[in-house]
């Protein structure tokens, strides 16, 4: 569900959203060197063939397309406009060459039928729609059998006490001669089943704003729920990546196994599961 709106003529009305959110929600290149040297370090060998599950512009596909001839990429999505706008943005970037080693598919995550892969990588909470246990299970033994024998599950998940709280945070972007504010908003919180409903917005400087551009309805699933499901599902070992901080007491971008971590008032990690 988006609703934008803005009065024509304003910042707001000339603004692509999938390009506000590229710019401050997603850093492809931060992914795609972390799976990169996750993998290797787990399975002493380099990933070369990804598949990106809710793939949405696919920027992490090409960008793992770029840092190698030898790497392919699979993007799955059930929304065909963001797709086509993905080709249209990051794909197009692509040469010729890149292009024939990348392939999307607009399928549903669960059925999709694709080529066994090194990784597959479920970023951005997007597995989170599935907010029953039994529909959650289905896709992670999708995932498992859809990996090499020696593959892994690439996932991130965010918590901490705040992650409970209906809350709204703004962060200031100036990149690429964009200049907005992003909104995160967490409208709604559910204790009895950790419905969790979200929204981003976008704000600009002449007080116009994208409401709701991306909109989401998700199951807040912790950490020992996710873990523990995954190993149900077939995979051999879950680690957990936690991320350090820089001296001003923000995220440092390093993510390194933990068995265990502070209860702070929120955090982001990654999981990776090998099969």
């Amino acid at each position: 569900m988006t609703k934008t709106n803005p009065s024509k003529g304003s910042l707001a009305s000339q603004a692509d959203r999938h390009t506000l959110y590229e710019l401050s929600v997603q850093c492809p290149e931060a992914e795609v060197d972390f799976i990169e040297d996750a993998f290797l370090k787990l399975k002493k060998r380099k990933a070369l063939s990804l598949r990106e599950d809710f793939c949405g512009t696919a920027a992490v596909c090409c960008e793992w397309i770029r840092r190698s001839n030898r790497k392919t990429a699979i993007g799955v999505d059930l929304d065909a406009d963001v797709l086509e706008w993905g080709k249209t943005h990051q794909a197009s970037q692509l040469d010729y060459r890149q292009k024939r080693r990348l392939t999307l598919f607009n399928q549903d995550v669960q059925t999709v039928d694709s080529v066994h892969v090194d990784a597959i990588v479920a970023m951005n909470f997007s597995y989170w729609l599935f907010k029953e246990r039994d529909q959650l299970k289905r896709y992670f033994k999708s995932t498992c059998n859809a990996l090499v024998e020696d593959g892994a599950l690439f996932l991130d998940a965010y918590g901490g006490y705040e992650s409970f709280q209906e809350i709204e945070e703004q962060r200031e972007i100036d990149e690429n001669g964009q200049a907005f504010t992003y909104v995160w908003e967490q409208e709604k919180f559910n204790p009895v089943d950790n419905g969790l409903i979200c929204s981003i917005h976008f704000e600009f400087d002449d007080g116009s704003r994208i409401e709701r551009a991306f909109h989401y309805d998700w199951r807040l699933w912790t950490l020992p729920e996710i873990r523990d499901l995954l190993l149900e599902c077939g995979f051999s070992r879950v680690t957990t990546y936690w991320q350090g901080f820089d001296k001003d007491g923000d995220g440092d971008g390093d993510f390194k196994p933990v068995t265990q971590a502070d209860a702070d008032a929120g955090w982001i990690c990654y999981l990776v599961a090998e099969k």
